[in-house]
């Protein structure tokens, strides 16, 4: 939320700079994210001078130039080349010297430098209005008032505003502080804090008067319950055009872009007070009436961006005598707002019930000013005066006249909370004895009403506008965040609770192989469970009837809970593949969910992988990642967490183009391998992408079951022996692996593949492994005559069972 430093001194007069009245409003929970500058003319006119064209003729090289020689107070003049058609000798104009910067209504700058048009010198640019931020004319240059001095700083003689904008990052429940007048009055309990007094001023609706009562449109409320309270009044005869120079300052300092004088008004007063209004021309309100009510389910209404939408019959709608007009507190409709051929219009001010209007804002996929005021509990008590102050303003800047009474429709008024306060609970939960008299002060200047005091606490009264303030316990945390929690001391003793924890939780084993990863290289994500629903659709392993639905959910694209790891993985690699950061390896612990019998969720790891290994240098080359990369990392974590003897098949997911599955008791551990190029594509990812993704519910139970076994490092040194075999394109390594621990698996430690050749010189569907075994025995120094025996057992078991030949 944006709030102008300039407009918040209307109600609050203080002399402290920006930087301390952020330092203020943060203490008090609105937590200031950042300050910027704001100038209504960007630039601020710097550089702009008033200059007096002498002389102007032809350029002799463009016929479409001219060539002029202009005054700016100096000694001597400069020449510059012009191509509007309107410039002349004798005029006033405003002159961008030469390193000036100009800024477009746009915002895109433009320096000005020396230079050379078709062939003539030009020292500068007279300027037209849009060129310099004071307005949208192109058609020529801005000529000035004659009696003004050349020289003149062209800022002397407009208005700029300077201000100062706070980001505050309101919280949900700060509904009190969605407007300047909110945050003035939590301002003013600061600042009496601190020991200066600055009342709030309010605009006086004293003025407010009736002209006539010629144009009276009736209100008739049909739900109550949704609409507790609806006011409207009728103003003639306006005149519909821009807004005046204050005004639009206002808004613009604020983010919003000014449209007309009346549509102003009404952002004007919601920004200003919290309260939503909405203007109707009144021409083309129907049976001269307006009826607030829902509708049948499925009745179609278009909003003012020009959607057509199925109304839900719990949309609460503002209608006429024969068709709806608005979304009651969420947007209007296409042909019932305020235009330029508007000459008379009905003022809408009102309180509705805000979880009705947040629910038909998500519904519709709606996020207005309005129905972000109304769906948090704004103060139903300042409707009839927002309303009036509102009526005062369009009846000043339109020259209309206030034609009908306030049709105020209030049937049951919206209480104050009653809440007692006892002092005990203040010291308990504060850990710091006050002074009454200081709480008192603090209640005061948050509008709270003491209304009586014992012995044991207080009575009082909190105001209707403040709906998160409704317990004893919401009274302490406002006298404690204007009080200070930094003023609160701090206990010299330290205390600690030693809680007895298992090693193997999950959250210590997460953290173990954390560490692995990102000493590989890893970096951790965190992505949003909800996904949107069109992901089933990219793969036949996922089903649709297993997605579990949000009821109110925010967007389309964020409407289930996925079902897999894999997509919103593959965003975060698309986000970064898109920002030229193409070697990525990530990682994510998270859960999936699923709409079975029951609903059911399951905690996974996953890894992405994507590009290169190594970050590129001059000393080591470049190697892309591969399949055999990715198993190499899931091997490292099965081995740090002592899970082995995993059996390896190919996986049973479509999102592989090709992959494994590694299992133990018919129980998948993990599924890794090349993502489907097809799915890559609908991310927009060119390069191939390896993932992987673990069964950790399955992990976790294995490592707690899990017993590590200590040995003696052995004393006698291992063996290593190598084959060089010929064999079938389809014999897999894990074969070797298997026949060789057959044979002798009491010495032989390990076999690896280091080498793998398929060439022209080999026979068709051959290919070589060379493969390497190391033996040791713990105790003795292995012969060569037994190790030579072992290797003729091995290669008579390989050419047997796999065909294999001795190259």
């Amino acid at each position: 939320m944006k709030i102008s430093y300039n407009w918040l001194k209307q109600f609050i007069n203080t002399k402290l700079s920006a930087e301390r009245v952020g330092e203020l409003l943060t203490d008090l929970g609105l937590e200031v994210e950042g300050i910027t500058d704001f100038e209504s003319v960007k630039g601020g006119l710097k550089g702009i001078v008033v200059g007096e064209v002498v002389a102007c003729k032809q350029h002799p090289n463009a016929d479409r130039l001219k060539l002029t020689e202009v005054c700016i107070g100096e000694d001597k003049n400069l020449q510059i080349v012009c191509g509007a058609p309107n410039v002349a000798k004798g005029q006033k104009v405003p002159v961008a010297t030469v390193g000036t910067t100009l800024y477009n209504q746009k915002g895109e700058a433009l320096k000005i430098k020396k230079g050379k048009i078709r062939g003539e010198a030009s020292h500068g640019m007279i300027c037209a209005e849009d060129e310099i931020g004071l307005g949208n004319s192109h058609d020529g240059i801005m000529v000035l008032d004659e009696n003004v001095e050349p020289g003149t700083a062209l800022h002397e003689l407009f208005e700029i505003e300077n201000d100062k904008v706070f980001e505050i990052g309101l919280t949900p429940n700060r509904a009190d502080a969605m407007s300047h007048w909110g945050v003035a009055r939590d301002l003013r309990a600061g600042l009496i804090q601190i020991e200066k007094n600055a009342p709030i001023n309010t605009a006086p609706v004293s003025s407010f008067h009736v002209e006539d009562r010629s144009k009276r449109i009736n209100i008739k409320v049909e739900n109550s319950k949704l609409a507790p309270r609806y006011c409207g009044l009728t103003i003639s005869d306006i005149q519909v055009k821009e807004s005046p120079l204050w005004l639009r300052n206002r808004l613009k300092a604020i983010g919003l872009k000014p449209i007309n004088n009346v549509v102003d008004v009404t952002n004007f007063v919601l920004h200003d007070l919290g309260q939503p209004l909405h203007a109707f021309d009144a021409d083309k309100i129907k049976g001269n009436k307006i009826v607030v009510k829902t509708l049948p389910k499925g009745t179609k209404f278009t909003t003012l961006d020009e959607v057509e939408r199925e109304l839900h019959e719990e949309d609460l709608m503002i209608c006429d005598d024969k068709k709806p007009l608005c979304i009651a507190g969420v947007f209007g409709g296409l042909n019932s707002g305020v235009t330029e051929s508007t000459s008379s219009i009905f003022l809408e001010s009102a309180y509705f019930d805000p979880v009705n209007i947040r629910k038909t804002a998500k519904r519709h996929g709606l996020n207005t000013d309005a129905s972000f005021r109304f769906e948090r509990g704004i103060d139903p008590n300042i409707t009839e005066y927002a309303l009036q102050r509102a009526a005062i303003l369009i009846e000043e800047l339109t020259g209309g006249k206030i034609s009908s009474d306030i049709d105020d429709f209030y049937p049951k008024k919206i209480e104050d909370f009653q809440v007692f306060l006892t002092f005990d609970k203040i010291n308990q939960l504060i850990g710091e004895e006050i002074d009454s008299g200081i709480i008192k002060t603090i209640l005061s200047s948050l509008e709270i009403k003491v209304n009586n005091v014992s012995e044991s606490g207080m009575g009082l009264t909190i105001p209707a506008y403040r709906v998160d303030v409704q317990r004893e316990v919401d009274v302490i945390e406002e006298i404690l965040r204007v009080y200070g929690y930094n003023n609160i001391k701090l206990n010299d003793k330290f205390n600690v609770s030693v809680a007895i924890s298992d090693k193997f939780e999950d959250h210590k084993i997460q953290q173990v192989i954390a560490q692995l990863l990102v000493a590989k290289g890893f970096y951790e994500t965190m992505a949003n469970s909800l996904t949107t629903p069109k992901y089933t659709d990219f793969t036949t392993s996922l089903s649709a009837s297993e997605n579990v639905e949000i009821l109110n959910p925010l967007s389309q694209d964020l409407s289930v809970l996925r079902q897999s790891m894999l997509f919103s993985g593959l965003e975060s690699l698309a986000y970064n593949l898109n920002r030229q950061n193409s070697d990525l390896k990530f990682f994510e612990f998270g859960k999936t969910y699923h709409q079975k019998k029951k609903r059911e969720e399951y905690k996974h790891l996953s890894l992405f992988v994507s590009g290169m290994e190594n970050p590129e240098s001059w000393k080591t080359q470049q190697i892309h990642t591969d399949f055999f990369y990715l198993k190499g990392i899931i091997e490292s974590i099965l081995l740090r967490l002592g899970i082995e003897n995993t059996a390896i098949a190919t996986t049973n997911l479509s999102f592989f183009a090709e992959g494994l599955a590694l299992s133990t008791k018919d129980k998948v551990l993990v599924d890794f391998g090349r993502v489907n190029k097809s799915i890559l594509k609908e991310f927009g990812i060119e390069q191939e992408v390896l993932y992987a993704d673990f069964n950790w519910d399955l992990i976790i139970k294995l490592a707690k079951n899990n017993r590590f076994v200590f040995q003696e490092i052995p004393k006698f040194p291992s063996v290593r022996r190598d084959f060089a075999l010929l064999i079938d394109q389809s014999v897999r390594f894990d074969a070797i692996t298997e026949i060789a621990y057959q044979v002798d698996k009491k010495i032989l430690k390990s076999v690896n593949l280091f080498d793998v050749y398929e060439g022209k010189s080999l026979p068709e569907g051959k290919k070589s492994y060379a493969v390497s075994f190391t033996f040791q025995d713990a105790f003795k120094t292995l012969t060569d005559k037994q190790i030579d025996k072992t290797m003729s057992k091995f290669l008579k078991q390989f050419e047997d069972q796999l065909g294999a030949v001795l190259r």
